[in-house]
């Protein structure tokens, strides 16, 4: 039986269909046996949908220039 902990673990190639079918048996036993992990997979799987099934919107410049300097930032705090 799986954990909570694997399963959090496996749960993107999970839902990739990335797994071989002997872990993926134990990935689909524990969600049927785990009310917690059900509700993870369940609305993980729904956001995923629901996101592939959106336009791409652009970030406006400001924004993306704040965002790009903050990350240099820190990957220059990283680096140190």
């Amino acid at each position: 039986m799986l954990t909570c902990k694997e399963f959090l673990n496996e749960l993107s190639e999970y839902l990739d269909e990335s797994i071989d079918a002997e872990l993926r048996a134990k990935l689909e036993k524990h969600i049927t046996e785990c009310p917690n992990c059900w509700v993870i997979f369940d609305t993980t799987r729904r956001t995923i949908q629901i996101y592939k099934g959106m336009n791409p919107y652009p970030i406006p410049a400001d924004v993306e220039s704040r965002l790009m300097n903050a990350l240099e930032k820190k990957m220059a705090a990283k680096g140190r």
